[in-house]
């Protein structure tokens, strides 16, 4: 039998989507971006709160993509608002897949009342648009990035506990369920020996295609003040200031680059693992 080298075992170890040009480049991109936000303000150039350049200067004259209205370096700031807007993201997502999760095993598990009054609870959140009912809790919470996280939350959980409550009803009458329900296993036991690795895969992909909807949406609301507090660095906030200054380009193309390219990374991120979870989706 012919070894294979550590090269090749490691890329037969990437999911099939991510071997292809779009899916390698995106996890190239969103894994620079997972280390910018770790290293980020190490390497920036200057520091992103000193207002020591002069205002409004262009790329390349003396910064490598320009200054803003305060004389700020905007490569410094991009570099650390990564940590914010990523980071931030990222709890978001943790927190709403654990939340979400945990309320969609107990209604997929014990069903009947426990059943319809979380999901009753999740219908009432769904019913109002995602934006708006964030915008309003934000807006009463008071604006701050930590009440941003909360109202995101609010609105972020309900797709979790349905599709965790959906993969629970397939999961709960198969017999190896009812075979260790059988044998004395407790509730907390089956869910977690039998029913929870069963909803692992599709709630990592949701997961995934979630990171940057996170960040989209922590974004905007920053973009409409109900986020991030000058000075921080926060990309939607960076847009938000260039709102006034159309004729200064870079001020808010830059930061939106970089929201994009979380965001179409992180979905194709999101697709690659749905194929190479997902038994029923043959390898491309």
């Amino acid at each position: 039998m012919t070894r294979r080298s550590p090269t090749a075992r490691l890329w037969r170890a990437i999911p099939p989507g991510l071997r292809q040009p779009l899916g390698l480049a995106a996890g190239l991109i969103a894994l620079a971006w997972l280390v910018i936000c770790l290293i980020g303000p190490a390497i920036a150039p200057f520091d992103p709160l000193a207002q020591d350049l002069p205002r409004f200067s262009p790329p390349g004259e003396v910064s490598f993509l320009g200054t803003d209205e305060l004389g700020r370096d905007l490569f410094s700031r991009i570099l650390a608002g990564a940590r914010v807007t990523i980071g931030l993201a990222l709890v978001l997502v943790c927190l709403s897949m654990l939340i979400g999760s945990l309320l969609g095993l107990l209604a997929g598990f014990f069903g009947r009342w426990v059943d319809e009054a979380i999901m009753r609870f999740t219908d009432l959140v769904m019913a109002f648009p995602t934006v708006i009912l964030a915008m309003v809790t934000a807006a009463a919470l008071g604006a701050s990035l930590f009440n941003a996280v909360l109202a995101a939350l609010v609105v972020s959980w309900p797709q979790y506990a349905r599709v965790v409550r959906s993969i629970v009803l397939g999961l709960r009458g198969n017999d190896f369920v009812w075979s260790g329900r059988l044998l004395g296993f407790s509730a907390v036991r089956s869910i977690r020996v039998d029913i929870l690795p069963g909803t692992m895969g599709p709630t990592l992909v949701l997961a995934s295609l979630d990171i940057g909807t996170a960040a989209l949406l922590l974004s905007g609301l920053s973009f409409l003040g109900l986020g991030a507090r000058p000075p921080t660095p926060e990309w939607g906030s960076m847009v938000s200031a260039a709102v006034s200054h159309f004729d200064k380009w870079w001020l808010g193309v830059f930061p939106g680059l970089a929201i994009l390219t979380v965001v179409i990374s992180f979905n194709f991120i999101g697709d690659a693992l749905r194929d190479a979870l997902d038994p029923g989706v043959a390898p491309r």
